[in-house]
């Protein structure tokens, strides 16, 4: 039996790359959070969940440009976000890039207002954006599923 957070082990084997990219851009579309994980300059982790949203090429972020995250994702752009459970996650390493409220385009808050029901632009004026671009994604349920887990590689599909 299998289920969007459990995928099966047994007798039907790992799913096919082409069934992962197909079900890891649904969890992109539907999602509603992500774990977001940045370091600073002397390589100090942090991570943090985050709503986002998935606009087909990029994964938009909204926090506070004076926590950790958003001077992280500042100072170096670079970024591991993971979706799902651990059993039906996927990992994405992306290069983040910064936007003011008055850079974002309009289409992308409306977006992420509507799907999330919080609208980052109308709260604390340090509210920042990040758009993500995936570099690197895997998509993996479990063990039989690490070979072939890499769909992506250098911002192209591999399948």
């Amino acid at each position: 039996m299998t289920s969007v957070d459990s995928r099966p082990s047994g007798p039907s084997g790992p799913r096919s790359q082409e069934q992962r990219k197909r079900e890891a851009l649904e969890r992109l579309a539907r999602d509603t959070d992500v774990w977001v994980a940045t370091a600073d300059g002397t390589g100090e982790p942090c991570l943090v969940p985050l709503a986002f949203l998935w606009d087909g090429e990029a994964v938009w972020l909204s926090t506070r440009d004076t926590n950790p995250t958003g001077r992280n994702l500042a100072a170096s752009g670079k970024v591991r976000l993971s979706f799902g459970p651990t059993r039906d996650v996927v990992l994405v390493h992306g290069i983040a890039s910064v936007l003011t409220r008055e850079e974002l385009p309009a289409e992308v808050g409306d977006a992420f207002a509507a799907k999330d029901g919080w609208d980052p632009r109308e709260d604390h004026p340090s509210y920042v954006w990040f758009r993500v671009v995936p570099e690197f994604l895997q998509a993996w349920g479990t063990v039989p599923e690490l070979a072939g887990r890499t769909l992506m590689r250098e911002g192209k599909w591999l399948v």
